[in-house]
């Protein structure tokens, strides 16, 4: 098999099919979508997960464009007699911070739909009142109903939501940005009302996006919207599968470890039989055959982090994160729970599942090894920003190999004083145990890769436990503060943390760590054999 062109960047399906990349074949599942009992149709997947070139895949299909289709899944079940106008929106590109501009963006791309099917430019004012008459004049010069294709259709909520527009532009506020993302809301909760009105005049509609508002806040006249989301049939509608790189993509897998292949950028699941690859990172990485953050550092996840330390969420909890399908489909402006953004951002990925009480409970956790690692460089980023100088948590596990107590602790004063004076002071939250926890977790998960982290035990919760070959280290951190010196070690030992990770052979060692919120320094460090 020849090498083809890799599609880095290029979400154009006759592009990819007339100019010789690699294309892997997702016409199947469009064809289950025609054939399907629904109308209208609704997929999350995180941000450059080859969502577009799906519903660029579907304007083709439905346009009729069958050459572009010999030799895949879909090409001899598809009648080719039949046309169908197609009216693509996207709010992929463009900045809607400011008031105006989704106003805009909507009403330059119907005018463009109008002129490319010649029809008389509108003078309807209002987004929602063109795009009906779009739609009914389409269905009334072709004979066929149209097929609507909204791709990125959040991104006007989420680019509001990420912070103001710049001083002088109408949102200099947090709460500015807030209001304007409630705006944003409502017009396009308006214009999607629009296909329910004309619904007469539609053949199918087909909507993507990083998150999932909820239908009452955004689709409420579409009640029979088809969420493909958790659906198992369409979990590798988007992604590329173990099969995928061992056929398609199999001329770019020599001098690549496999295995490291998959523990990067593997692990994404939304109910399937099989986990898929963040197809972004993939093809990055065949493009410069080196194993890096590809995908996550296309977009620094700074609202992300700001919600995380919003809402005191620890860092070791996103290892084990409980959610029901009901917490993760609840997001909208004034209703966001970090489980949900975790979840639809793409930053944590459904583990398992289980039945229970008559619902559906899931639990997530990092998808692979470039999310955990980027996540948690950016964690420390806010909560220590000059961590890096610390030194490499490679020299934590040196230390530990050798039982260096004085050496560690060292280690962690470093480390502690990567943290401003002035952040300390402005931050309530580093009066909390589970702010020193998380420093200390996300130092260590961003720079070691083969590190076991548990954070729970069969009695009660333990802030972290790392096994290092047979050793295997427990910690406890408290706010000297808030608590009698000693109280970490106490803890430890009292609630018998260590009794879960006894074995032949193995050591056990507790460590209670107490730390000055006043002074950012280490008050206590007490180390005892378990």
């Amino acid at each position: 098999m020849e090498k083809r062109k890799l599609p880095v960047g290029i979400q154009t399906f006759s592009q990819i099919r007339e100019e010789g990349y690699y294309y892997v074949d997702k016409t199947a599942h469009a064809r289950r979508i025609a054939d399907g009992a629904g109308k209208h149709y609704f997929l999350s997947r995180p941000r450059r997960f080859g969502k577009s070139l799906f519903v660029d895949t579907l304007k083709e299909l439905y346009e009729g464009s069958e050459p572009l289709f010999r030799g895949l899944a879909v090409h001899d079940a598809w009648d080719w007699s039949k046309r169908h106008p197609v009216v693509r929106l996207s709010f992929a590109g463009g900045n809607f911070k400011r008031p105006a501009e989704l106003h805009a963006s909507v009403m330059r791309q119907l005018a463009a739909s109008e002129r490319r099917a010649g029809l008389p430019a509108s003078d309807v004012p209002t987004p929602a009142g063109r795009f009906a008459d779009l739609l009914e004049a389409l269905h009334d010069r072709t004979g066929e109903r149209v097929v609507v294709l909204v791709d990125e259709y959040d991104k006007p909520i989420l680019d509001a939501l990420e912070g103001p527009a710049p001083a002088g532009e109408g949102g200099e506020t947090p709460a500015a940005a807030n209001a304007q993302a409630t705006a944003n809301r409502d017009d396009l909760r308006g214009l999607y009302g629009t296909i329910k009105d004309c619904d007469a005049h539609v053949e199918l509609t087909f909507i993507t996006g990083v998150s999932r508002f909820s239908k009452v806040s955004l689709f409420s006249g579409l009640n029979n919207l088809t969420d493909l989301t958790l659906n198992p049939r369409y979990s590798a509608i988007c992604g590329y599968t173990d099969a995928d790189l061992d056929t398609v993509f199999a001329p770019e897998l020599p001098g690549l470890e496999r295995d490291e292949i998959r523990a990067w950028y593997n692990g994404y699941a939304w109910r399937g039989s099989e986990n898929v690859y963040n197809p972004y990172a993939i093809l990055h990485l065949f493009a410069s055959r080196e194993f890096e953050a590809h995908w996550f550092e296309t977009a620094t996840p700074r609202f992300l982090i700001d919600t995380l330390l919003r809402h005191g969420f620890a860092a070791p909890d996103l290892e084990n994160v409980h959610a029901d399908a009901a917490l993760l489909s609840t997001f909208d402006v004034d209703a966001m729970p970090v489980e949900a953004l975790l979840f639809q951002t793409g930053y944590l990925t459904i583990m398992d599942e289980e039945r229970r009480d008559g619902r559906t409970l899931y639990r997530l956790a990092y998808p692979n090894r470039e999310v955990r690692r980027g996540l948690n460089d950016s964690l420390l980023d806010a909560l220590a920003p000059s961590w890096r100088s610390a030194g490499d948590a490679g020299a934590l596990r040196r230390l530990l190999s050798v039982q260096d107590w004085t050496g560690v602790e060292a280690l962690f004063r470093r480390l502690l004083a990567g943290i401003p004076h002035d952040w300390h002071r402005r931050n309530d939250v580093a009066r909390y145990e589970g702010y020193w926890s998380s420093v200390f977790y996300a130092w260590f998960r961003a720079s070691l890769d083969h590190l076991a982290v548990e954070d729970a035990t069969s009695r009660s919760r333990l802030d972290m436990a790392l096994r290092l070959e047979e050793d295997v280290y427990l910690f406890e951190f408290k706010v000297a503060e808030r608590s009698e010196q000693g109280a970490a070690l106490a803890q430890l030992k009292a609630r018998r943390y260590a009794d879960k990770y006894r074995a032949p052979g193995r050591t056990v060692h507790v460590i209670g760590v107490e730390v000055s919120a006043e002074t950012r320094d280490i008050t206590a460090f007490d180390v005892e054999p378990a």
